[in-house]
């Protein structure tokens, strides 16, 4: 006798590099080399773009000409989705870190993949709202950690603390002069405090730069 026991069809995980390399118009390949710009603070504001292997910076420079890293995105991050609002222009600059693989995906053909394939619209929302979160406490790290606490959490970030793994390898080796970009303070400030760090034993610098969970101690001490 057939069984009348309904079984649930496992959701299958939805890949967005599949499937956005299934996008028939508008969209491009773009391979870059290390410190190369994908587009400039100012530029029209027309494209989405996915990483699909290496990391890219964002940074914005004031009409004073002082520089702030506001991001790090790695591999699986969108970048650039202002565009779909009605945001005209780049507010910031993105800039390749070591070599860089992405999608640039055309303002029209990102809002029809939007419309029409409603798995991806819930993963690109799931990874807006992530990373408003992370924004949000980005900016609370910034009000009321001091300068040596933030760049530990940078570095835990980094680093993808949470893992099964103890100790994780950041590649490329990101430079001190980008850190203190990204947590607003001066080069030597960051020298000092790495040199703290590996002294301590919280992070290795021998063949790149390992960070152990260990460094979550800056971070919760008071």
């Amino acid at each position: 006798m057939p069984s009348n026991k309904i079984t649930k069809k496992r959701k299958t995980p939805f890949d967005a590099e599949a499937f956005l390399s299934l996008i028939n118009g508008g969209k491009t390949v773009l391979k870059k080399e290390n410190d190369q710009t994908l587009f400039s603070q100012g530029d029209d504001s027309d494209a989405v773009f996915y990483i699909l292997e290496g990391k890219v910076k964002l940074v914005v420079v004031s009409p004073q000409g002082k520089e702030a890293v506001i991001a790090v995105l790695e591999t699986g991050a969108f970048f650039g989705e202002a565009c779909l609002t009605t945001q005209a222009i780049r507010i910031a600059t993105a800039v390749s870190m070591g070599e860089t693989e992405v999608i640039r995906i055309h303002k029209a053909a990102m809002l029809r993949v939007l419309h029409d394939e409603p798995a991806f619209s819930e993963l690109f929302l799931s990874y807006l709202l992530t990373r408003n979160i992370r924004i949000e406490a980005d900016l609370v790290d910034q009000l009321f950690n001091s300068s040596e606490k933030r760049l530990a959490r940078v570095l835990l970030l980094l680093a993808h603390f949470g893992k099964e793994s103890k100790t994780e390898r950041i590649l490329p080796k990101i430079s001190q002069e980008t850190l203190s970009e990204m947590i607003g303070t001066t080069r030597s400030r960051v020298s000092f405090f790495m040199n703290k760090f590996e002294k301590l034993g919280f992070i290795d610098t021998n063949d790149g730069l390992h960070i152990h969970s260990s460094l979550l101690n800056i971070v919760l001490h008071d």
